[in-house]
């Protein structure tokens, strides 16, 4: 449904005298155009309280044993759209992107982030479905992971995230493991970690 016709029933119906929940998975603030709805019910004599929840940008990760954030792995992390030009996003491993709604410009966002100096060995993990029965994890590379999606045949919803956070999932391969990083020094492999394949 095109968010002016979600925005127009929520005063239509508000403005009718009936109680009106809008049900959003996550933070409704966090790229969920909370902020466009409460603002359009505001300006339509419609008073508006928040309910937050937790972002699927982290809870989905989490749900596959990803943090976004790691001691000795990664310091920070931006969430993005993968229809956002990706420019900005530090090209880091130790920086983590979330992309959310990336799955149909995947390739689109890998391609432009190695042109960006990311690593291609650089590991990414896709989580679909997080929480769900049917929650599934496919874990990759920069280089690899557009055509593990395509092969899979990965869907929305999803949530990609990109960095060196994805050795931390069990769902990673044994070679992908945190074992070669430091988890007390920062950024400082403990051994010379061994390459990874694409």
């Amino acid at each position: 449904m095109p968010q002016a016709e979600i925005n127009r029933i929520l005063v239509d119906e508000a403005l009718k005298g009936h109680r009106v929940v809008r049900l959003k998975g996550g933070d409704p603030y966090v790229l969920g155009r909370g902020g466009e709805e409460a603002e359009y019910c505001r300006q339509h004599g419609v008073e508006v309280e928040v309910v937050s929840g937790v972002t699927s940008a982290i809870s989905v990760p989490a749900a596959a044993g990803i943090p976004v954030t790691h001691r000795g792995l990664a310091k920070g992390f931006s969430v993005v759209t993968g229809h956002e030009e990706l420019s900005e996003v530090p090209a880091r491993a130790d920086h983590t992107i979330v992309l959310l709604m990336g799955v149909a410009a995947l390739r689109d966002s890998a391609a432009a982030l190695a042109a960006a100096g990311l690593p291609l060995d650089t590991p990414v993990g896709i989580v679909e479905n997080g929480y769900l029965p049917n929650q599934r994890v496919t874990i990759g590379t920069l280089g690899s992971i557009a055509d593990q999606a395509e092969a899979t045949g990965i869907a929305n919803p999803a949530v990609i995230v990109i960095g060196d956070v994805v050795r931390v999932s069990p769902f990673a391969p044994s070679h992908f493991r945190t074992a070669n990083y430091s988890t007390t020094t920062p950024n400082s492999p403990r051994i010379t970690a061994r390459a990874l394949t694409t």
